[in-house]
C-alpha cells in the first residue's frame, strides 16, 4: 500500500475541474512514495502587487532533486489551438490564453528567492519546472506538431503518469535551472525548516555574558538549534478541513501554534472569510495576535501584516470585556441582543458562567450565520455540566449556529476547528464527544476522514515545549500512577496510551501490573541532554517564610549568575484552590519585592512586564511558557490529593517550562504519602510500573475504538465514517449500528455481533469475520475483498454491490 504519509493536499481535491489534478497528484504521490522528500497540493501562496494570490498546484521538495514546481493543464488536445514561445492559445477553455510554464517559472524562482536568503543555501538548491497535461499523450502531442517548437518545455504526459517509475526518470533528466546539487542533511534540514515555516518557531537569539554550563548558557545551546521539522504537525497546520475537525495534544505539543498558522493560512488563502480565532484565557490575546503576525509575515515574505482592528481575521476572546469584543458579545450585538456580565450569572465557576450566558442566548433568539470558519483553542475549558443546551454543549451549539454552511448541498457541514487536551480542564472532568457537543444528529460530521487524507480528528503526541522527564512525570502525577491507594485517572487501553506517545507492556486487568514509558523521540526539548543540572527538583519546607526564603535566593541566582532574565524566562505559580491561591500570590509577590526582586501581577490581558518576574494562579499561566518555572504552595494540593482537579493544576503547570522546575511546599505529617508518591515519580524517570484499578474517578479516552465503545454503551448508534482500521473489536455486541462508510479495513470481528448493521459503502476488506454475526445486515457496496468470512452468519443480509474475492468463504 502507498505510504502518503509525506504528502500533503492542503484541501480536498473534490471540485469538478479538479478531476485532472487528482490523478497528476495521484501519480506523483506513488512515483514518490519511496523517496525522501514533502510534497504539497496548493502550497505555498505567492502575493504580487500586480497578481492576485497565487498558489503551486503541486510543489515537491526532494533531497536528490531539490526543488520542483508541477503546474497542472487540465485541457485536451484539441482544445489548444497553438503554441506562440511560452504562449499558449486555447479554445472552449475557460481562458483563451495561458502561460503555464511561464507561470511555474516564475513560482519557483520566487521560491528560490526565499532559499537564498539562507547562506547555507544560496544557489545550492536544484530546481525544476514542469507542466503536467493528464488528458493529452506524449503522442498527441507530437502529432500537433509541438515537440518541434523551441519552446517545448518539459511535460508530464498522460501516458507518464501510467508509470511510475518513468515519472521519477523523467523528471531527474530535466537540466535544473540551477546551478544547485545534492544538498547535505544539514543543508535538507534548513531547507524543510524555511520551507514549512518551522523556523518562525526558533526563539529569538540574544547573548547570554555568563559561565559555561550554566542556565544561561544552556538556553544559548538549545536556542541555537534548528527547530524541529514535525509531519503531523506541518500536516495538521496546513490542511483546511471541509468541516469539523479535532486537535487533541498533550501538553506542549504546539496546539495554540498550529491553530495559529492554520489561521493564518485560511485568512491568506481566502481573505473575504470571516474566522475567529476563540481562546478561554485572556492571557492568551497578546500570545495569539503576535504568533499569527507572526505567520502572516513569514508567509507573505513580509508583503502582509497582521491589524487586529482592520481584518476578517478576528481574535476573540471567548466572553469578551467591557472593552474588548468576544466572541459571545459579538454574536450578541449581531443578534441585538444585549450581553451578559459574570454578575448576573448564578455560575460561580468561569467555564459554567459562560455556558450559562450561551445558554440563555441560545435560548431566546436565532443565531446569525456570520463566520466562515472558527478555530477555539483551550477547547476543554469551554465544557460545562449545568448549563446544556438539548443536551448539547452551549458554547460549542453556539459556535456552531454561528457558522455560514460550508455548501449548500450539506449545510450541515461547517468549519469548526477545536483543540484540547482533556488533562489540562481546571473546571470539568469530562470531554464530550462530537455527538455530546452538537447532539446525535451531528456527531458522525467529526468522525472519520475527509479526502485526500485530511482526518477528521488528530491526536499529537510529540512534546516540544517541555523536557522529557518533566513532561513524564506531569501526566504521572496527574492520574496518581504511583499513588499507594491506586491511580485516579487515565487510560483504560493500550491504544490509547500508545496514542499519547507511550510503550506498554501487560494488560489491563484489575490488579495485574502494568509498565508504560514515554518514548524518548516523542519528546523533542533539547535540555534533558544539555543541562548537567537537575531539571526537576522538588523541596519541602518547615514554613511558608522559609519557602519563600528561599525562592528569592534561588530567583536572585538565576538572575545574577545563570544571566536569565525575570521577564518570560522566570515564572512564579500559585498552586491551590482559587481564594488560597489568589491570596498566597499577592504575599508572594510583596515578599520577593522586599527581597530587591521587582515582581507583576498579571492583569486582562498583560501577563509579562518587561524586567519584571510575574506571579500568577494557575488560571492565568495556562497558555503561557518560561525557562524556569518555581511552583509553590504544593501542600495546597497535599492536603486534598485525591482531587483531580488539583492534580491537573500540577500537569498544567509543570509543562509551563521549556528547561527546568522547582516544586516546593510546606512539611507536615499527613501530607507525607503524597510528597512520597512525588519522589518516586521522580525516581522513576520516563518509566512507571503500577498496578491497574479499575474503576477510575476518571476515565480518559482517546481512541475512536474507545469512543465507540463508551457511546454504544449510553445508547449511541451513529458512528457513520468512523476510522477502526486494524481494531479489535472481537466478541463486542454492535447490533444496529450505524457504520456508513467506516474504515474497518484489517480490523479483527470474530465473535461480533453485527445484526442489523448499517455497513453501506463499508471498507471491511482483510477483516476477519469468523463466526461474526452479519444477519439482517445492510452491506451494499461494501468492500468484502480478502476478508475471512468463515462461519460467518449472513442470513437475510443485504449484499448488494457487495466486493467480493473468489476465495473468500460465505
Amino acid at each position: 500500500m502507498t505510504n502518503y504519509s509525506h504528502f500533503i493536499a492542503t484541501e480536498p481535491l473534490g471540485n469538478k475541474g479538479e478531476v485532472g489534478e487528482q490523478l497528476v497528484w495521484d501519480s506523483i504521490q506513488a512515483a514518490f512514495s519511496e523517496r525522501k522528500c514533502l510534497a504539497y497540493w496548493r502550497y505555498p501562496i505567492f502575493f504580487s502587487p500586480k497578481k492576485s494570490r497565487q498558489e503551486v498546484d503541486i510543489l515537491i521538495v526532494d533531497e536528490q532533486l531539490g526543488l520542483i514546481v508541477i503546474e497542472v493543464k487540465s485541457i485536451r488536445s484539441e482544445q489548444i489551438v497553438k503554441l506562440e514561445g511560452h504562449r499558449w492559445q486555447y479554445q472552449n477553455f475557460y481562458t483563451d490564453y495561458g502561460n503555464p510554464y511561464q507561470q511555474a517559472e516564475s513560482q519557483l524562482f520566487t521560491l528560490l528567492e526565499y532559499f537564498n536568503q539562507e547562506p547555507l543555501l544560496k544557489d545550492r538548491v536544484p530546481a525544476r519546472a514542469i507542466i503536467a497535461l493528464p488528458y493529452i499523450t506524449e503522442q498527441q502531442w507530437q502529432d500537433k506538431g509541438f515537440t518541434k517548437l523551441l519552446s517545448n518545455p518539459p511535460i508530464l504526459f498522460k501516458n507518464f503518469l501510467q508509470n511510475n517509475n518513468q515519472i521519477c526518470q523523467f523528471i531527474s533528466e530535466i537540466p535544473s535551472l540551477t546551478k544547485g546539487s545534492q544538498l547535505t542533511v544539514t543543508q535538507w534540514q534548513i531547507f524543510l525548516s524555511i520551507l514549512t515555516g518551522s523556523s518562525v518557531l526558533v526563539p529569538t537569539s540574544r547573548s547570554f555574558l555568563v559561565a559555561k554550563q550554566s542556565r544561561g548558557d544552556i538556553l544559548k545551546q538549545a536556542r541555537s538549534r534548528l527547530a524541529q521539522f514535525d509531519l503531523q504537525q506541518e500536516k495538521i497546520a496546513k490542511q483546511i478541513p471541509p468541516g469539523l475537525q479535532t486537535i487533541r495534544g498533550i501538553a506542549g505539543s504546539g496546539k495554540t501554534i498550529i491553530l495559529c498558522q492554520k489561521a493564518a493560512l485560511m485568512h491568506l488563502k481566502y481573505p473575504d472569510w470571516q474566522i475567529a480565532v476563540v481562546f478561554f484565557s485572556r492571557s492568551l490575546y497578546q500570545v495569539i495576535i503576535e504568533k499569527i503576525s507572526q505567520w502572516i509575515t513569514y508567509f507573505t515574505d513580509g508583503k502582509q501584516t497582521y491589524n487586529p482592528q482592520d481584518s476578517n481575521l478576528k481574535i476573540l476572546h471567548a466572553w469578551g470585556g467591557k472593552y474588548q469584543p468576544g466572541f459571545y458579545s459579538t454574536i450578541c450585538q449581531l443578534a441585538g441582543k444585549t450581553p451578559l456580565a459574570v454578575k448576573f450569572t448564578e455560575s460561580y465557576q468561569p467555564n459554567e458562567a459562560l455556558g450559562e450566558v450561551c445558554f440563555h442566548l441560545l435560548q431566546s433568539t436565532a443565531i446569525p450565520q456570520v463566520f466562515d470558519a472558527i478555530l477555539i483553542d483551550e477547547g476543554q475549558d469551554l465544557i460545562v455540566n449545568q448549563w446544556k443546551y438539548q443536551n448539547k454543549q452551549p458554547f460549542y451549539w453556539l459556535a456552531y449556529q454561528s457558522l455560514r454552511p460550508i455548501n449548500s448541498i450539506y449545510p450541515e457541514q461547517k468549519r469548526l476547528i477545536w483543540a484540547y487536551d482533556e488533562l489540562q480542564s481546571l473546571a470539568c472532568l469530562k470531554i464530550p464527544t462530537a455527538s455530546e457537543l452538537f447532539g446525535e444528529e451531528l456527531g458522525h460530521l467529526a468522525i472519520g476522514t475527509y479526502p485526500n487524507q485530511i482526518n477528521k480528528t488528530e491526536t499529537i503526541p510529540h512534546c516540544y515545549r517541555t523536557p522529557h522527564l518533566i513532561v513524564t512525570a506531569a501526566y504521572a502525577i496527574a492520574m496518581g500512577l504511583l499513588r499507594p491507594q491506586g491511580m485516579l485517572s487515565g487510560f483504560t487501553t493500550k491504544a490509547e496510551w500508545e496514542a499519547i506517545g507511550y510503550q506498554v507492556e501487560g494488560s489491563f486487568k484489575i490488579g495485574e501490573p502494568i509498565t508504560i514509558k514515554r518514548a524518548s523521540q516523542n519528546s523533542l526539548n533539547p535540555i534533558d541532554q544539555l543541562s548537567q543540572q537537575e531539571i526537576i527538583e522538588f523541596t519541602t519546607y518547615t514554613s511558608r517564610q522559609q519557602e519563600l526564603t528561599a525562592l528569592a535566593q534561588q530567583i536572585k541566582y538565576n538572575l545574577r549568575k545563570d544571566g536569565l532574565r525575570p521577564a518570560q524566562e522566570i515564572l512564579v505559580i500559585v498552586l491551590g484552590n482559587h481564594w488560597e491561591a489568589k491570596e498566597l500570590t499577592f504575599h508572594t509577590a510583596k515578599f520577593l519585592h522586599r527581597q530587591g526582586i521587582y515582581t507583576v501581577l498579571p492583569k486582562e490581558n498583560i501577563f509579562w512586564e518587561e524586567g519584571a518576574v510575574t506571579i500568577t494562579t494557575i488560571h492565568r499561566a495556562k497558555g503561557q511558557e518560561a525557562d524556569f518555572v518555581y511552583l509553590i504552595g504544593l501542600d495546597r494540593i497535599a492536603k486534598n490529593e485525591s482531587n483531580i482537579y488539583l492534580r491537573n493544576q500540577l500537569l498544567v503547570a509543570l509543562t509551563r517550562t521549556r528547561a527546568w522546575v522547582n516544586l516546593s511546599g510546606i512539611q507536615e505529617s499527613n501530607f507525607d504519602s503524597f510528597y512520597q508518591e512525588i519522589k518516586q515519580v521522580l525516581q522513576s524517570k520516563d518509566s512507571f510500573t503500577f498496578p491497574f484499578t479499575y474503576p477510575l474517578k476518571r476515565t480518559i479516552s482517546y481512541s475512536n475504538l474507545a469512543n465507540l465503545i463508551t457511546g454504544y454503551a449510553l445508547g449511541r448508534r451513529n458512528f457513520r465514517q468512523i476510522n477502526l482500521q486494524q481494531a479489535d473489536l472481537s466478541g463486542l455486541n454492535l447490533a444496529n449500528i450505524n457504520l456508513i462508510e467506516a474504515n474497518l479495513q484489517g480490523a479483527n470481528l470474530t465473535n461480533t455481533c453485527l445484526s442489523g448493521a448499517k455497513l453501506i459503502a463499508a471498507d471491511l476488506s482483510y477483516t476477519d469475520l469468523t463466526h461474526a454475526d452479519l444477519s439482517n445486515a445492510k452491506l451494499m457496496g461494501a468492500n468484502l475483498q480478502n476478508s475471512n468470512l468463515t462461519h460467518t452468519n449472513l442470513t437475510n443480509t443485504d449484499l448488494t454491490n457487495t466486493k467480493f474475492k473468489k476465495k473468500a468463504k460465505n
